[in-house]
């Protein structure tokens, strides 16, 4: 999944265990401008250093995955969470430029033509 907002905070990265950390950040995200949304994103392990290169106040691209997970507490009640953890964040004034089409893609094919698969 990928968004396009507005950096409006972010914070330390956390050691959560030995072999674990985390760094969360928050963007502004104006899909209905009237009603700005603000979502806390989460990135892992080496990502944590992504967060380096931008700064407050930044229009950003952030791509990241939907993550759940179900949680029974010790008297048995069932919880679940979701998380939004970002892998990728690109300054959106740094967008890819759209690539080109290729020559083979202009090119016309037959039935007769083989596939090299």
């Amino acid at each position: 999944m990928n968004i396009k907002g507005k950096l409006i905070e972010k914070f330390d990265t956390q050691d959560v265990s030995e072999n674990f950390r985390k760094r969360e950040f928050v963007v502004e995200y104006a899909e209905n401008p009237q009603y700005p949304e603000q979502l806390k994103f989460e990135l892992i392990q080496s990502n944590c250093e992504q967060l380096d290169q931008v700064e407050i106040g930044d229009d950003i691209n952030v791509t990241f995955n939907l993550k759940g997970r179900k949680w029974t507490d010790p008297q048995g009640n069932v919880k679940y969470f979701n998380s939004l953890q970002a892998w990728r964040l690109e300054k959106a004034s740094q967008e890819a430029a759209e690539p080109s089409n290729p020559e083979w893609m202009n090119e016309s094919f037959s039935e007769d033509d083989d596939l090299p698969f």
